[in-house]
């Protein structure tokens, strides 16, 4: 029997999961925009226009950039008078960093994976999405009173993804239900000499994985609006909340919990030191499974989340404004916003976007119903998040509006971090730092 999994029902505070029953959907097909206008016959059709357009998304996971290479593959192939120019790249440097560097260059795109889209929304850099394809969704977040994105997928939630054979081999019969319980088992892992947990390091977006797991439970998941606080001088990074949040990020570093390697392994490296047991687990989310099934289809896996000291499970889980958004510029031409359109309406037909889902291992967005076959470490994912008592909040990157964070803030903090994890002197002075640079920022950004 076949497990799938359906769409998931999101408002903009609160996200619910449906486990779909058994079987594919192969009841509809996947739309094309060559149907010939009502009572013309399609051999007398009209010749489409020809249209170019540009795309940037996301490269740094390998299944998620292929997932939308292969859409925009299957587009053009059905659409070959319009024509999509890929202008995204694997990079080392943050996502926020490669935008802007195209932006500085008059590369800005047609149509963008908008990841920060207060930033872009204030500098009128996008541009609202059109009602006909906000009736794909059935709830996005508004950003300055307007729906910027078509969500790509719904947030993801991060967990350890561990090495069954190695939790097994170091003794841990069960998945931890505390923070303690969780160190006790990386204790077990380092006593039998495995390096327990392998980060990606080298690319510095996947700093934001564990400081943002400290930040929720110590921060986020209790308030919210701390961001806002925090800009207000309400609030301090040299609160308890968040110097706790860092000391216990600061100790599963020092501790020997990591791999050593860690500044100089990148994010892609990290499933094939799992699958060949230089480290027992990762912490990262479910996009990494087929990555993980590709290196070694017989490797035997897990996922569980890692809960707080007090045992509860805070993830990342509330809608956000994030996806396909058009800018500004393509909007103004009738042509351009008629193909992006296409596009969009395209990716998220029903099977289409099936293939997609299933290649990223990601949670659907549409409010359309979708279903696909989901490996057993996503149904772990997906019974995880249709728990009541696991908490939903967002990262500290996520926030919009008056709880924004200053853009350039994180990089700089996620480089602080590793200036002191390498130096070994975490310390209340490094927190003050960044209570300074988010005040900067924050009086930038006013300017």
């Amino acid at each position: 029997m076949v497990k799938t999994f359906s769409k998931v029902l999101v408002g903009s505070t609160a996200l619910a999961l449906i486990v779909a029953g058994c079987g594919n959907n192969n009841d509809s097909t996947t739309p094309t925009s060559s149907a010939a206008p009502a009572g013309t016959a399609a051999a007398t059709a009209a010749p489409k226009k020809d249209v170019t357009f540009s795309v940037i998304y996301a490269t740094g996971d390998p299944a998620t950039k292929q997932a939308v290479a292969d859409s925009i593959t299957a587009f053009t192939k059905a659409n070959p008078h319009i024509k999509i120019k890929d202008l995204s790249e694997t990079t080392t440097a943050s996502y926020l960093d490669f935008i802007k560097t195209k932006d500085a260059v008059g590369e800005f795109p047609d149509l963008i994976e908008m990841r920060d889209t207060q930033l872009f929304a204030d500098s009128g850099k996008i541009a609202e999405l059109p009602k006909d394809l906000q009736s794909l969704f059935d709830s996005v977040p508004q950003v300055n009173g307007k729906v910027y994105n078509a969500p790509i997928a719904l947030p993801a939630p991060q967990g350890i993804i561990y090495s069954k054979k190695a939790y097994a081999d170091a003794g841990i019969t069960e998945e931890p239900k505390t923070y303690a319980d969780f160190i006790a088992a990386q204790e077990k892992l380092k006593a039998k000499g495995i390096s327990p947990i392998v980060v990606g390091g080298k690319d510095i977006f996947h700093w934001g994985f564990w400081i943002n797991k400290f930040f929720m439970d110590e921060m986020l998941a209790q308030d919210p609006h701390w961001n806002s606080k925090r800009s207000q001088g309400k609030a301090s990074f040299t609160d308890a909340g968040p110097m706790k949040a860092m000391t216990l990020f600061t100790e599963l570093f020092t501790k020997g919990y990591v791999d050593k390697g860690f500044m100089s392994t990148a994010d892609n490296q990290t499933a094939s030191m799992l699958v060949t047991g230089k480290a027992a687990s990762l912490y990262s989310g479910p996009w990494m499974f087929p990555q993980i099934a590709q290196a070694d289809p017989k490797f035997d896996f897990g996922w569980y989340p890692v809960p707080d000291q007090n045992g509860v499970v805070n993830v990342v889980g509330l809608a956000q404004p994030s996806g396909w958004s058009f800018s500004a510029n393509a909007i103004k031409d009738p042509d351009k916003t008629a193909a992006i359109s296409e596009f969009i309406k395209f990716f998220f037909s029903k099977n289409q976007y099936a293939s997609y889902l299933k290649i990223a291992s990601a949670i659907p967005a549409t409010k359309e119903k979708i279903t696909y076959e989901a490996s057993p470490q996503l149904q772990e994912v997906l019974t995880m998040m249709a728990d009541p008592k696991v908490v939903k909040t967002l990262q500290i990157n996520s926030f919009w509006g008056e709880d924004q964070m200053p853009p350039t803030w994180r990089n700089w903090f996620y480089k602080l971090a590793q200036d002191w994890l390498v130096k070994g002197d975490f310390s209340v002075d490094y927190m003050k730092k960044a209570d300074a640079e988010w005040d900067a920022a924050i009086k930038a950004m006013k300017k």
